[in-house]
């Protein structure tokens, strides 16, 4: 078994991440496996040496170690880059110059009183830019965003393609094979950007990249990403990648029910240890 724990420099990490980080280790020791370690700072606007500084800190204080060099994203543009390329060749990308404004007003135009439909990136993507032209050899657009075509994507795959990952997560309660159809792929996710106007790839596509060139073969990871995951099974398949098992689990939240982010400093790891608290401490904190 091999599992990861990849935090992004933006922030302090709080208990939701020593909870995710913590559940990774213990699994990968307890089957004699690997952990291994990713820093996703590939948002370069939000991204911190500091922070980054901080997560190899907190996370030795918890007892946590890693079994080879950190990956950080930075350093992976052009693995990002060929992919983007391939997909491009096999005509599966097309160049979006829409902004978000524009997406808004197409996806809430009346069609037939329906309302519009939210996935795992927000509103599906209406394709108002999926039937310009795009010429498949040449090089790879600039100044645009680049989305996948679903739609030729699913079919590339040929007929009723077998699209589905195990996931042994809280949400499932056992180990289960969650069934994806193209089109609930199509309707429910659409073309999804894989790469930015500023930036040659997306969280999406990294992760799918980074996980395989890590060889990870379980993913431990929150709940809120579980509706993302269809998104990375189909890059797997594309991408001729293995596609590891998940466990998605259940999120740490505040006394108000409300699930932590980076902004909520009072349940920062490093403001426990500041306090007197002990590793132990927080591990009972987090129900460990």
């Amino acid at each position: 078994m091999i599992t990861r724990f990849a935090p992004s420099p933006t922030g302090p990490l709080h208990l939701g991440h020593a909870y995710s980080a913590l559940l990774a280790h213990d699994m990968a020791r307890a089957a004699g496996g690997r952990f291994l370690l990713r820093i996703e700072d590939i948002d370069s606007t939000r991204s911190r040496p500091r922070w980054e500084q901080q997560i190899y800190q907190d996370l030795a204080w918890l007892g946590i170690t890693w079994d080879a060099a950190p990956m950080r994203q930075s350093e992976r543009l052009p693995a990002y880059r060929a992919a983007l390329q391939a997909l491009w060749a096999r005509g599966l990308l097309y160049p979006c110059t829409c902004k978000r404004r524009d997406i808004a007003t197409a996806a809430s135009a009346p069609q037939e009183g329906a309302a519009p439909v939210h996935g795992p990136d927000g509103l599906v993507y209406p394709g108002t830019c999926r039937d310009k032209a795009r010429d498949a050899a040449a090089p790879l657009p600039e100044g645009a965003a680049l989305r996948l075509d679903m739609g030729r994507a699913l079919a590339s795959l040929g007929v009723a393609p077998d699209l589905g990952f195990e996931d042994s997560g809280e949400a499932t309660a056992a180990q289960a094979r969650i069934r994806l159809t193209p089109a609930a792929l199509r309707d429910g996710v659409g073309d999804i950007v894989l790469s930015r106007r500023d930036f040659p790839g997306s969280y999406h596509l990294s992760v799918v990249i980074d996980d395989a060139a890590q060889g990870v073969t379980k993913v431990i990871r929150g709940a809120d990403l579980f509706e993302a995951t269809q998104i990375h099974v189909v890059l797997q398949r594309l991408l001729g990648l293995a596609t590891p098992r998940y466990h998605h689990h259940r999120l740490i939240r505040d006394a108000a029910g409300k699930r932590l982010a980076k902004r909520d400093d009072a349940r920062a790891i490093a403001k426990y240890r500041a306090e007197g608290a002990s590793p132990a401490d927080i591990r009972r904190m987090v129900g460990l």
